[in-house]
């Protein structure tokens, strides 16, 4: 049976390949960007079974018109893929803020904002899916991107809880965490100006390893969007969905260490309680 989906950040990356596999499985497409035109190509090829629209997930306003014309217009939307964002590199002392701000604006604060577009409408037709793509640095971090995980721990965090209170509706979540993946997000990845002062730190290690290219990127996108339509038609999936031996260590690692120094403060924790 085909579906409905509604993807942003459709242009490139996870969120193009989403839209080709889909339309091709024969599925019916929203798919969403700030230059849908770069879509033409798949509109020829698919028909009225991908639907285009213009949209910037940092314009809240019109990316609640987007979303309330698409399920007015294509009636049942299933599946909600929140695929809009991109990466910033830099000591935090070395990022402007006009980076900080346009990087929690569109990762951030315009993956929260598209939540709550498509909930009323999601709960009004009795349930559904939102699809977050996060990161494996939604759970753990490397030095030199410590907004980008900002961003993606803010959202992961804002999922835990929003969950909870959609459940009643037939809402459900999937976080998508891959680790480093050959797609675009190199070539979209911003970076602030160096500071000589980070030249012989973990942060001048990771720019160097970024650009003579021995920071390597080892995941099939490829595969991730087959695993990522798969989870949507399960009725009680993870939900988490972790992708790549990278991100499968990096993140263990991560939990194993947060989850040892918890149980080394156990003691001191339990006995803060009132006496009594």
């Amino acid at each position: 049976m085909s579906r409905t989906w509604f993807i942003t950040g459709a242009s490139s990356g996870f969120g193009r390949l989403l839209t080709e596999r889909l339309l091709a499985r024969g599925d019916r497409v929203a798919a969403t960007a700030r230059r849908p035109e770069t879509l033409a190509d798949l509109g020829k090829e698919h028909g009225d079974r991908l639907w285009t629209a213009s949209l910037d997930v940092t314009d809240i306003p019109a990316m609640r018109r987007a979303v309330d014309r698409a399920f007015r217009e294509l009636g049942r939307i299933d599946v909600v893929a929140s695929n809009a964002g991109y990466g910033l590199f830099g000591a935090a002392e070395e990022l402007g803020d006009e980076q900080i701000g346009s990087l929690i604006e569109t990762n951030l604060i315009g993956s929260i904002q598209l939540i709550r577009a498509v909930i009323p409408h999601l709960r009004n037709q009795g349930g559904g899916r939102i699809l977050q793509v996060s990161s494996e640095g939604g759970q753990m971090a490397y030095p030199g991107f410590s907004l980008y995980h900002a961003s993606k721990w803010g959202i992961e965090g804002f999922v835990e809880a929003v969950r909870q209170e959609v459940a009643p509706f037939g809402i459900t979540f999937t976080l998508v965490e891959p680790g480093p993946t050959q797609t675009n997000f190199a070539a979209g990845l911003v970076t602030a100006e160096p500071a000589p002062a980070y030249e012989k730190t973990p942060v001048g290690n990771l720019r160097r390893a970024w650009a003579d290219g021995s920071f390597t990127a080892k995941g099939d996108p490829a595969k991730m969007v087959e695993a990522m339509i798969a989870s949507a038609e399960t009725e009680n999936g993870p939900l988490r969905l972790t992708f790549g031996a990278t991100a499968y260590a990096s993140i263990g690692n991560a939990l194993r260490g947060r989850l040892a120094e918890l149980e080394g403060q156990r003691d001191a924790a339990l006995s803060m309680d009132l006496d009594g």
